[in-house]
């Protein structure tokens, strides 16, 4: 696709695309309700305006700048400019709050911050007292800026002012800079979401992010008239693989929505037709779809559950290619009228050519009920480390408890002891500032070692069953994969989080998470009142609605021989939602197991006795920053497990 020689890093292929597509649409965002456009031409001239003028602040080759905001052309123009210049962004998580954010900043060494707005303005300048290196900031929303008088704040459109006049006096000078680096270059250092500790920061070089992108855009065969709606974290790297290098690449569009709150209106707007995203957004789709059919007149749910029923039944087969009866293509076909494509449409994916999820287990339910409609979902495999590109799932070749055969270039073994490990065109660099964890995850052959458990079955498909270090085994062998058990029961609408435990254990139990939106809207359908998530999370009823999620869940492991005894025997409703911003959860929604069994080892306990209610007291995050503590007396209740093929009720953990 791009000549190596010439285009061997994302700069050098915007100028391309400026050239060869140059009136194009590259970026549209939309603001104040009305969509903006700008050009390939367009944005590479708003690129080299900025790169000018962080030049003309002393940001230079090798110097790290922090990205911080949320998906602004202004933002993803910044990595193109910091790069052009020889300088390294480091994008970081906008929902961050200061503390978090102080680490990777000071691991980092960040000479300046590149922020969207006020509120990631006040985030850093709270704690840049303690960031020694940070000499510079500079904001793009100037609402809310106009009393900042600190002599190293800037606006963006004051530095692009100022380099626009370098640019004059100096007219060799961008392409001057643009020309001394390559593709072995430094392109971004991405940090981990931290699950077991703090973040680490991973080195990417442009061979990774362009390699990778080729390769994935020949297999997958993207256009220039493919549609991105960039709306997940600029520090995760699927998105920077997705909506930079592979844009890059491509030359297709990318769309910034308004603010987080109107992504599904947005999403409406553009209709993409590449769309990804991590299980938990299909999920709260799913979820939603459940409540408006909850709300529907009985003809309606009828007509759902039947076209839902005939769509589990040969929906797959159809979008595979595999034969299906005269007679079901044409009632698929009236599905399809009726409920299919109605519901596409209001989701936004009705031009939808491919979706995909990852960073995290999908349920087979979920997935297999967006095949089953008709949308190209796939599942693929991949970690920041292999700048996400390792496994994919191929049209007409999709396993739902897979994640595909290897990628083109990549390899992909399961060592003597069950752990994944891989080596992909994108293989990071190494760690920054932390050699020995790069040894640990990059052995001398060349192969990254995941921390992950799978298997390759017979077709050469990757199965991936948990995080090694979390999968265990029940006090009478019995395999205990806690993160397969939590997909099953993220599947009911109602369950928006699930914590499973079990691990030298004589039986399993789990903490459950409500979907306040799904299970209060069931609430009041059956008229229960609440007062608020912990009053509605400790009713009776509503333990009686999760209780039979979770039975079904049961019976369906009973079905399997090797996971019959890891039904589910006790559990709980926590009486808080587990929170990001409590540590509990990372940024990109990934169970931190450690803290929660550390902050919740009471409850894990209670839950392997013959309590029937504990008392507890946390702290929580409130939405304004403020903390508070919360107490609850939460009721600990048995379900039924089932005796294996036959289906039928056997012993509770409590008889």
């Amino acid at each position: 696709m791009s000549d190596p020689a010439r285009y061997d890093t994302s700069p050098k292929l915007l100028m391309r695309n400026a050239e060869t597509m140059a009136d194009r649409p590259a970026y549209r965002e939309k603001d104040l309700g009305i969509w903006q456009s700008w050009s390939w031409r367009e944005t590479a001239a708003e690129v080299r305006a900025f790169a000018c003028g962080l030049s003309t602040h002393g940001i230079g080759r090798g110097d790290k700048v922090a990205i911080i905001g949320a998906n602004r052309p202004q933002l993803y123009w910044s990595f193109d400019a910091l790069q052009s210049i020889g300088a390294i962004p480091v994008p970081l998580y906008a929902d961050s709050v200061a503390e978090e954010m102080k680490f990777v900043l000071d691991h980092a060494e960040v000479m300046a911050a590149i922020c969207e707005d006020q509120e990631q303005i006040d985030k850093v300048l709270s704690i840049k007292d303690d960031l020694p290196s940070l000499r510079l900031m500079v904001y793009e929303d100037d609402r809310g800026m106009r009393k900042y008088t600190e002599n190293f704040l800037f606006s963006f459109a004051s530095v692009q002012d100022e380099g626009r006049q370098f640019d004059t006096k100096n007219p060799d000078f961008f392409a001057d800079e643009l020309g001394k680096s390559n593709g072995s270059d430094v392109a971004i250092i991405a940090y981990t979401s931290g699950t077991t500790g703090n973040p680490k920061g991973v080195i990417l070089n442009f061979d990774n992010l362009i390699k990778s992108a080729e390769l994935f855009a020949d297999l997958e065969k993207l256009t220039p008239d493919d549609e991105i709606l960039a709306y997940l974290p600029l520090a995760w790297v699927g998105d920077h693989f997705m909506s930079v290098a592979a844009q890059r690449v491509v030359g297709c569009r990318v769309n910034c929505p308004e603010s987080s709150d109107t992504v599904m209106l947005d999403l409406r707007d553009i209709g993409p037709t590449i769309f990804i995203a991590p299980p938990a957004i299909f999920e709260s789709f799913l979820t939603q779809i459940k409540i408006r059919m909850d709300d529907a007149g009985a003809m309606k749910r009828k007509m759902y559950d039947w076209a839902i029923a005939l769509a589990g039944r040969v929906g797959i087969d159809k979008l595979e290619g595999r034969s299906v009866s005269f007679i079901d293509r044409v009632r698929y076909r009236l599905g399809d009228f009726l409920m299919y494509a109605p519901l596409k449409n209001i989701l936004g994916l009705s031009r939808m050519r491919f979706a995909y999820t990852g960073g995290a287990p999908l349920g087979d339910e979920v997935f297999n009920f967006y095949r089953s409609v008709g949308l190209n979902l796939k599942q693929l495999y991949g970690q920041t480390e292999s700048t996400a590109y390792c496994c994919i799932q191929r049209d007409g070749d999709v396993k739902s408890d897979t994640v595909g055969p290897p990628c083109p270039g990549c390899e992909v073994k399961i060592t003597d002891g069950g752990e994944i490990i891989y080596k992909s065109p994108g293989t990071f660099v190494g760690y920054f500032k932390n050699e020995e964890a790069t040894k640990e995850t990059l052995d001398d052959d060349g192969w990254v070692h995941t921390g992950d458990a799978g298997i390759i079955d017979d077709g050469g498909h990757l199965k991936v069953i948990d995080r090694a270090k979390d999968v265990g085994t029940l006090t009478d062998g019995t395999l205990f994969a806690p993160q397969y058990i939590e997909n099953k029961l993220k599947f009911f609408p109602f369950i928006r989080e699930a914590v499973a435990h079990g691990a030298d254990k004589d039986y399993v139990t789990a903490f459950i998470n409500i979907d306040l939106e799904a299970v209060g809207n069931w609430a009041e359908r059956n008229g229960i009142s609440y007062t608020s998530y912990s009053d509605l999370a400790n009713h009776d009823d509503i333990y009686g609605l999760i209780g039979g999620c979770i039975e079904e869940v049961n019976q369906g492991l009973a079905s399997d021989s090797a996971l019959e005894n890891s039904q589910i025997r006790r559990f709980l409703i926590l009486h808080k939602e587990l929170d990001a911003d409590d540590g509990e959860l990372t940024r990109t929604r990934k169970l931190r197991r450690r803290i929660i069994a550390d902050r919740y080892g009471e409850l894990i306990d209670a839950l392997f006795s013959d309590r029937e209610n504990v008392s507890v007291e946390a702290e929580m995050t409130f939405e304004d920053g403020r903390k508070g503590v919360i107490k609850a007396d939460l009721k600990l209740r048995d379900v039924t497990v089932f005796g294996g093929q036959d289906g039928k009720p056997a012993l509770t953990a409590a008889a």
